[in-house]
């Protein structure tokens, strides 16, 4: 998965509990959808704009009233659903306000592998450095990110590899490098 993908689908706070929604059966409606992820309308119809502007969801025609209408899942959708279903599996403690964050899981998921601030800077494109920087430090308060010192190199640099509840995150991801 290319992570301008995984950009788009975590950049608004409610498109994975809506995927996830999804992925669990939750009928296609904005009344069964608000009540499974505890949205409140404004952000929840935002989220559902932009899941349909990405391609993820779309509405189903022939169905459903033009006031009420129904949704559901596209291709590309049906892989984003799947992704974050494992992604809320592997967050434990289920609803933790962190995950819905814009770039928590971006910054996970290039934490596969230990990299330097500037590397993971580098893949996630439009990052600015105070987002990342303070994605960094709430990971690291959570203890969801580890931040390591390399003493040998000078300047001292630190090194960021996911662990515990961010590395089970990392580790759904299969990014294109």
């Amino acid at each position: 998965m290319d992570i301008d993908v995984v950009v788009k689908m975590t950049s608004r706070a409610w498109n994975l509990p809506i995927l996830k929604a999804f992925y669990d059966g939750v009928p296609g409606r904005q009344a069964p959808l608000l009540a499974a992820t505890g949205a409140g309308r404004t952000a929840f119809a935002q989220s559902l704009d932009h899941l349909i502007q990405n391609g993820l969801i779309e509405r189903n025609p022939g169905y459903g009233h033009p006031l009420r209408p129904e949704f559901r899942l596209t291709e590309a959708g049906v892989k984003a659903a799947e992704i974050a279903h494992k992604i809320r599996s592997a967050d434990r403690e289920d609803g933790d306000p962190l995950i819905r964050r814009s770039w928590t899981i971006p910054v996970l998921a290039t934490l596969q592998t230990p990299l330097q601030f500037s590397g993971i800077k580098r893949q996630l494109g439009p990052i600015t450095d105070r987002a990342l920087s303070q994605s960094l430090k709430a990971l690291e308060e959570r203890t969801w990110v580890k931040r390591n010192l390399i003493p040998e190199l000078r300047p001292p640099r630190p090194i960021y590899a996911a662990s515990g509840t961010g590395k089970r995150i990392a580790d759904v991801f299969e990014l294109d490098r």
